[in-house]
């Protein structure tokens, strides 16, 4: 990939994989910050990028990684100091309520059942797809999607926003 072709590449994908990483994250802030690293990485591999072997699914996978790394090295940082509390960095508000709401009831799912559904769902992949970036079975996504749509839809009915007489407030 050419430096015009990657600035491209960057322009025409940044904000996508941001939101999809804010929905696997569910932290705005840190959305951004693992997808940017992600791509200054790939800015190094650039010339090997070939745009038909996917190269948004390599910058991905590798901010979800960045992502879980940072999220154990916190987690570890915070247990040695004694702090058992939660750390949440300031954060730019989502675009919609309805968008916080997933994200809300994304975060409460089993962290395999969110990546399966995020890149079923969010980033129209395949099955087939899903399992090649999440290196699990065919089989074992689709279970993932299964039970995971079921609890995803048992939180958000939970959540929905209504008013006194059970209606949807607009």
């Amino acid at each position: 990939m050419t430096p015009q072709e990657f600035d491209a590449f960057y322009a025409a994908s940044f904000s996508r994989l941001t939101g999809q990483l804010y929905a696997i994250t569910g932290n705005w802030s840190e959305a951004q910050d693992v997808v940017q690293e992600a791509f200054i990485r790939a800015w190094d591999r650039r010339r090997t990028f070939d745009p038909g072997n996917a190269p948004e699914a390599w910058i991905r996978t590798t901010a979800r990684r960045l992502a879980h790394s940072r999220w154990r090295r916190l987690a570890r940082g915070l247990h040695l100091a004694g702090h058992h509390h939660r750390h949440e960095p300031s954060t730019v508000e989502p675009p919609a309520e309805e968008h916080l709401m997933l994200v809300t009831a994304l975060r409460d799912l089993p962290e395999a059942q969110r990546i399966a559904l995020v890149l079923h769902h969010m980033c129209d992949l395949s099955i087939e797809q899903v399992s090649a970036e999440t290196g699990a079975g065919i089989s074992t996504v689709k279970s993932r999607l299964a039970r995971g749509r079921t609890a995803l839809a048992a939180r958000l009915s939970d959540r929905t926003p209504t008013s006194e007489e059970g209606k949807l407030r607009v």
